[in-house]
């Protein structure tokens, strides 16, 4: 089965989550199954094969998931990009905005090397608000992105507005 077609077939909407009018793109399904779980952070390696990359930072919660896994899947070292006030050591932070309000996030001063090279990871690209804010945190730390990748892109959102200039990777698209 097509990496995009496995994804949509175990991917579920939810209604009005996390506020009414919302339908969100539960991926736990997809989690749960290992071998399609699998499929994903396979697709990912090999679309990334033989690129320099330095770091895989994944977005909180979701990405954290993808991105470790493929962090393992590829010995590159993880980095957390996360909600304020959840790192221990000195941070640089950000502010966005959500589909559905506002959020700030944060990552280790320490996290990257100047001129490090960056895969964002994170589940969806909805509106492009968190994935933009953590190309902004890469960049105050003088890091590159290498690319955006993503399980799912809502196309409907118009996320990539956001972050034009960059290479995004969506392995399944709505």
């Amino acid at each position: 089965m097509e990496i995009e077609s496995l994804i949509k077939s175990k991917v579920r909407d939810v209604r009005d989550y996390p506020k009414e009018g919302i339908v969100f793109k539960d991926i736990t399904p997809l989690l749960k199954d290992g071998k399609a779980f699998s499929a994903c952070v396979d697709a990912f390696a090999d679309l990334i094969k033989g690129r320099n990359i330095d770091a895989i930072a994944g977005i909180e919660a979701r990405g954290f998931l993808v991105g470790s896994a493929l962090s393992y899947r590829t010995g590159i070292g993880f980095v957390p990009i996360r909600k304020k006030g959840k790192l221990p050591a000195d941070v640089i932070s950000t502010s966005y905005s959500l589909e559905y309000g506002e959020a700030a996030m944060e990552m280790h001063k320490d996290a990257i090397r100047r001129g490090d090279d960056v895969l964002i990871v994170d589940d969806v690209l909805a509106t492009g608000g968190s994935a933009s804010a953590a190309v902004s945190l890469v960049n105050q730390l003088h890091g590159n992105v290498a690319a955006l990748a993503f399980l799912i892109e809502l196309g409907f959102l118009n996320g990539r507005k956001l972050l034009q200039g960059h290479e995004i990777i969506s392995l399944a698209r709505y």
